[in-house]
């Protein structure tokens, strides 16, 4: 735990203290984003920010999701050297088409959601897309290297970039909504820009030291062998969320009259809250990769999954106290954060905090075990995990809203459902991870010492004649 790593110094710990903070200031910087926000868009406005998401989410998977921990399990292991230079050319072309595909769609899902706003909302949004998977590609770079500093400071920069941008551009454009909301998403699309502008000089700063011409390429199928199971792994959220929101928002307009706020509570300002737990634990799960993968590589699984388990450990101590926080300065959090949310509206974010509170843990514990299963070799398992329990989510909300009195409550406990599953599936993959490679090798070994009996009976009935 307290090795070092000979190319950048970082500890263990070390890596996932500093990707972790980097990563719970940039939500943190998120959630405080939300402050001036929800008082310049109320919750109507939130609502069609958070209705955008889940396509630009989906399409943002499938071209970056999967790259971090795929280049950085490829490279960690000692097989991907020059990896990163490859799925620059891979993903530089996948990202240019989920932007096009985004932009495509705008128009077609503003219709499906019935909101006509979200079609300006998504061309302003799908630049984003493309840079987003440079960034990625970058960010796995580094983090295959043990080095978490990159990552974790472009994701400060991210934020901070995108918070001055879309309240300077969304109170300018406050008396038009739909061109205020716009202009968030577009800060957006700015702060992506920047990022990357600022990774790609970090990048080629450093590897411009070496020849970079004596790196063999590696194939593409080595980086689709881990980045395809991720990023199929990772789509699994934000496709439940974009049929969650459909359905959760036109079950809702039956028996009430402002359903899109309902949903902006839920999904804009109470899963805000209970990411900022998760994001301290992201660091765990980033740097958990690096230091699994080389033994579990080398055919010890017994050290790796020991590993594995030591992450989950520290993986529930960071969580669980934090939940209980969560649970009992649910109002004050509410007061601080969104304090521009009165009577109703604010009694209900209170209300799905204090059911969320759990799924902080939960899904902190889905995040790093899924990553353990990855640098085990494992990442199909968790990619069943996480389309199993996707389903379960979208069907069980719709079930909830529709067949009880909860409202979008029925959301938040469909959540913690899901990642409940998500996480007890996880667990037993990690458990019986490599079971059936050690019954191979205790086959073979046996094997071998047949083998050695009979050639040695056969030698001795030999010197006997």
């Amino acid at each position: 735990m307290k090795k070092k790593s000979s190319k950048t110094g970082q500890s263990f710990l070390a890596g996932a203290v500093i990707i972790s903070l980097g990563g719970f200031i940039s939500k943190l910087l998120g959630a405080i984003y939300r402050i001036p926000l929800t008082a310049v868009l109320g919750g109507e406005g939130m609502g069609i920010y958070q209705m955008v998401y889940p396509l630009y989410c989906i399409l943002l998977t499938v071209s970056a999701s999967g790259i971090p921990t795929g280049i950085s399990r490829l490279i960690s292991s000692g097989r991907g050297a020059g990896a990163e230079k490859q799925a620059f050319r891979l993903y530089g072309v996948v990202g240019v088409v989920g932007a096009l595909v985004m932009y495509i769609l705008s128009a077609p899902l503003a219709r499906i959601q019935g909101e006509p706003a979200i079609a300006l909302c998504c061309k302003l949004l799908c630049p984003s897309v493309f840079f987003v998977s440079v960034l990625s590609v970058v960010r796995g770079y580094f983090q295959g290297r043990g080095n978490m500093l990159p990552t974790a400071t472009t994701e400060v920069l991210e934020q901070v970039i995108k918070v001055a941008a879309g309240v300077a551009l969304s109170y300018y454009f406050r008396d038009n909504m739909p061109l205020a909301v716009a202009s968030t998403l577009l800060a957006v699309t700015i702060s992506e820009v920047l990022a990357t502008a600022i990774a790609a000089f970090w990048y080629f700063s450093r590897r411009g030291k070496q020849p970079l011409f004596t790196v063999p390429a590696v194939p593409v199928k080595s980086i689709l062998r881990f980045t395809i199971p991720l990023t199929l792994t990772a789509i699994a959220l934000p496709v439940s969320q974009l049929f969650e929101s459909i359905v959760a928002v036109r079950l809702l307009r039956a028996s009430a009259e402002n359903a899109t706020a309902l949903y902006g509570i839920f999904s804009g300002c109470a899963i805000t809250i209970i990411n900022l737990p998760v994001s301290v634990t992201y660091g765990l799960a980033a740097s958990s990769v690096p230091q699994i993968s080389p033994l579990a590589e080398s055919g010890d699984m017994v050290g790796a999954k020991k590993k594995a388990f030591k992450s989950l450990g520290i993986t529930l101590m960071v969580s669980l106290p934090a939940a209980i926080v969560l649970f009992f300065a649910a109002p004050l959090a509410t007061r601080l954060i969104f304090g521009s949310l009165q009577g109703e509206e604010k009694e209900l974010l209170i209300k799905l905090i204090k059911i969320l509170a759990i799924s902080s843990v939960t899904q902190s514990l889905v995040q790093t075990s899924s990553a353990c299963l990855t640098s085990l070799g494992y990442p199909i398992r968790s990619t069943v995990t996480q389309w199993a329990t996707a389903v379960l989510r979208v069907g069980l909300t719709a079930a909830l809203i529709a067949f009880t009195p909860l409202s979008i409550s029925g959301a938040a406990w469909s959540a913690n459902c899901a990642y409940l599953v998500a996480m007890l599936m996880n667990f037993w993959y990690i458990i019986r991870a490599g079971k059936n490679n050690e019954g191979g090798r205790r086959n073979e070994n046996n094997a071998d010492r047949i083998g050695d009996f009979i050639r040695g009976f056969n030698a001795k009935g030999k010197s006997g004649a």
